[in-house]
């Protein structure tokens, strides 16, 4: 019995854990959003992006409206996002996305937790040309007519549509665009009075590596390495 309890706290405090580093993240892209376009989500598409991806990850409304208070109010670190590159175990691509109020303490750790992850920091452009950046869409299919959305949305850049399923095993619908066509497909989706359960930016691989589970572990250990780092925002990687 004891260590059933043992197993379950150690799963809750995992998921606590989980829960901070998102709610940090997001935090941080409220930061950055408010600094680029003000405060009101009205008139700033990328706070209402953001505002979005909260709901969707379960922050309280007050936590938000608190980092946006904050954000306004001036009374945040100055962040800047910062993209670095290299190869983890077995020549997989790494990119590594972070938000920075130190530049010189981030580059030192995500070079050590390379190192230590059995992998090796490259310089801008080594890797990121086997990937993509695309504006990324995930929807309730609920009263959605995926046909005639699908039709509907190529004139505002969509590329890639289908179906997929969140981490609770519920389902979901995928958009994706280029990056460059991410307003445009906000705004269209807006207009529509569709409601994205998130919209990110998202580096997609252009040729997967498939690995045997056992090296595809030491890859996923340098990725949790890197997601530990409270300057690292998401990790992108080429392991199918």
């Amino acid at each position: 019995m004891g260590r059933i309890f043992e197993t379950r706290k150690h799963v809750m405090f995992a998921r606590w854990d989980r829960m901070a580093k998102v709610f940090t993240r997001i935090g941080k892209d409220i930061s950055i959003a408010v600094k680029s376009g003000g405060g009101d989500p009205n008139s700033n598409p990328a706070l209402r992006r953001v505002i979005q991806n909260a709901r969707a990850a379960n922050m309280p409304k007050d936590k938000v409206e608190s980092a946006i208070k904050r954000a306004v109010g001036g009374d945040v670190s100055d962040y800047t996002e910062t993209l670095f590159e290299g190869y983890g175990p077995h020549g997989v691509a790494v990119l590594v996305e972070t938000a920075t109020d130190n530049n010189t303490r981030t580059v030192a750790n995500v070079r050590m937790r390379f190192n230590k992850g059995g992998g090796q920091m490259g310089m801008a452009n080594s890797v990121a040309f086997q990937f993509k950046r695309m504006g990324v869409f995930r929807l309730h299919p609920e009263g959605i007519d995926q046909e005639s959305l699908e039709l509907d949305l190529i004139d505002f850049g969509l590329e890639e549509m289908g179906e997929s399923t969140g981490e609770k095993g519920e389902p979901q619908i995928v958009i994706r665009c280029a990056f460059n066509d991410f307003g445009t497909m906000q705004k269209a989706l807006e207009d529509r009075k569709i409601t994205p359960i998130s919209a990110e930016s998202e580096y997609i691989c252009l040729n997967p590596t498939e690995l045997p589970d056992d090296k595809a572990a030491e890859v996923m250990k340098l990725v949790d390495l890197l997601e530990q780092d409270d300057d690292v925002q998401r990790v992108f990687h080429t392991l199918a």
